[in-house]
C-alpha cells in the first residue's frame, strides 16, 4: 500500500506525458463514486492513475503484491479507514468478489454525503472486469479506456515513430529501434507465459502465439474462423474463444460492418485488426522502418494504426464501423453519430491518393455529412467533390473538436 497524501510529484514520473483521457478520467471521478481505466498492460494506467494522485489525497493497493492483496482479506475492514482518500486499485479483477464489497462501501458514504469519487480500478481484463462490476456495481460505475501514446500527446514529428514502434510507451520512447523491437519482444513473450495464463485460460502459450501471429499476416482482414481454424488445426468454436480472448486483453479489434439500409447485399463478417502496429512489426519480424516499408503488410499496417488513432479520440456516443458490400463499395472507416451524421474515411499510404469507383458507389449509398482521406501528409487540401484530404493528426483533432 503506498498512502500517496500530500505527495506533489511521485517518483519516476518526472518528463510525464499529460494523457489526453486525463481530463475526462477526472470528470468522471466527480460525477461517479467508481472509474474503471481499462487497458492493455505496460500502457500507461498506473502512470495517470499516480498523477491525478498527485493532486488528490490517496492511496494506491496493487493487487498482483500479495501484501497489498493480503490487507484486502477483509476489504471493507480495511477501506472504511479510507473514506476521505481516492482508493486506487491496480489489477482489480485479481479479486473479483471485492465489487459485492465496493458495492456496500459506495451505498454507505452516498448516504454520507461520499456520492463521487471514492474508488479508481486499474484493470488489463477489460470485459472480466465489465462482467464482474455489472452485477454489482450498476449506476455506482463509469468506464473509461486508455489506449497507448496518441499523435496529439507528442510532437508532430513523432508520429511515423509511433506507427513503426507502436503506441506503448515502453516501445514509443525507447532510445533506439533494437531497444524498442526488444521490448515488444518480452512484452509479446510475458503477456503469453504469464499474464493470460493468470486470467484463467488455459491455451499453449505456441498455439497463441501462431494464432496471433496469423492475424497480424492478414491484418485487417474479414473474419474467416473456418480458414483460420484449419491452419491452426482446431475448429471454429475454438479460434473464437481465442479471438475473444485478445478482444477482452485488448490486444485485438473486431471492427464491426456498418449494416445500412441501402438495398443492397452487404458484408457481414467483421474485419479483425491487432490493436498496436509495433506489436504487428514484431510478430511479423520486422525490426525497422526499412523492414515495414518493404513488407506487403504496410499499407494494412498503417490503415489499423489510422483506426486506432481515430476510435481513440472519437466523442462519446460516437461508433467506429467499416462498410463494404458484395459488389465492392467500401469505406475503411464510418464513424457515425446517428444514421443522420455520419464521416466517412478512406485510409491511403501514399501522399497522391487515388479513390476507385468503391469509394464513390459507397459514398453515394451512405451519404455522409464529412468525407476524408487520410494520407501520412502533414496538412491537408481538397481533393473533388466535398473529399478533403488530410493528415492523421489533423483529422483527430477535427473529432476532439468534434467532441
Amino acid at each position: 500500500m503506498t498512502d500517496l497524501q500530500g505527495v506533489t510529484q511521485w517518483p519516476g514520473l518526472a518528463g510525464w506525458i499529460p494523457r489526453l483521457q486525463e481530463p475526462l478520467l477526472r470528470h468522471r471521478l466527480e460525477q461517479f463514486p467508481a472509474v474503471a481505466l481499462l487497458g492493455p498492460r505496460q500502457v500507461g494506467k498506473t502512470t495517470l492513475a499516480l498523477q491525478l494522485a498527485a493532486t488528490t489525497p490517496s492511496f494506491y493497493l496493487d493487487l498482483e503484491a500479495s501484501a497489498d492483496l493480503a490487507r484486502l482479506s477483509e476489504p471493507s475492514m480495511f477501506l472504511q479507514r479510507h473514506t476521505d482518500k481516492l482508493v486506487i486499485l491496480d489489477e482489480v479483477q485479481r479479486l473479483p468478489g471485492l465489487f459485492a464489497e465496493l458495492r456496500g462501501l459506495i451505498d454507505a458514504g452516498r448516504r454520507q454525503g461520499q456520492a463521487h469519487g471514492r474508488f479508481l480500478l486499474l484493470s488489463s481484463a477489460a470485459v472480466e472486469l465489465i462482467r464482474q462490476s455489472s452485477e454489482s456495481l450498476a449506476g455506482r460505475i463509469a468506464f473509461l479506456e486508455l489506449g497507448g501514446l496518441h499523435p496529439l500527446e507528442l510532437e508532430a514529428d513523432a508520429l511515423d515513430t509511433l506507427w513503426i514502434r507502436g503506441c506503448f510507451p515502453g516501445s514509443a520512447l525507447a532510445s533506439s529501434d533494437g531497444d524498442s523491437s526488444e521490448w515488444r519482444r518480452q512484452f509479446i513473450h510475458t503477456y503469453l507465459e504469464r499474464d493470460i495464463p493468470q486470467l484463467g485460460p488455459r491455451v499453449p502459450a505456441e498455439t497463441l502465439r501462431r494464432f496471433w501471429t496469423m492475424l497480424a499476416h492478414g491484418q485487417g482482414a474479414l473474419l474467416n474462423a473456418a480458414e483460420l481454424g484449419c491452419s491452426l488445426g482446431v475448429d471454429g468454436k475454438t479460434v473464437g474463444r481465442y479471438l475473444d480472448l485478445l478482444v477482452d486483453l485488448l490486444l485485438v479489434r473486431r471492427l464491426p460492418p456498418l449494416l445500412a439500409h441501402v438495398g443492397k447485399r452487404l458484408v457481414l463478417s467483421p474485419k479483425v485488426w491487432v490493436r498496436d502496429s509495433g506489436l504487428v512489426h514484431t510478430l511479423l519480424g520486422l525490426g525497422d522502418a526499412d523492414a515495414v516499408l518493404g513488407d506487403p503488410v504496410a499499407g494494412a499496417s498503417w490503415e489499423g494504426f489510422v483506426i486506432e488513432t481515430l476510435l481513440a479520440v472519437a466523442p462519446q456516443g460516437c461508433e467506429g464501423w467499416f462498410y463494404r458490400t458484395a459488389a465492392g463499395a467500401e469505406i475503411d472507416l464510418v464513424l457515425e453519430w446517428s444514421p443522420q451524421r455520419r464521416w466517412a474515411i478512406e485510409i491511403k499510404r501514399s501522399l497522391s491518393p487515388r479513390l476507385g469507383k468503391g469509394f464513390h458507389q459507397a459514398r453515394a449509398d451512405l451519404q455522409p455529412e464529412r468525407t476524408f482521406v487520410v494520407t501520412p501528409a502533414v496538412k491537408g487540401y481538397p481533393l473533388a467533390d466535398d473529399v478533403e484530404v488530410v493528415g492523421l493528426a489533423e483529422l483527430a483533432g477535427h473529432l476532439v473538436a468534434a467532441g
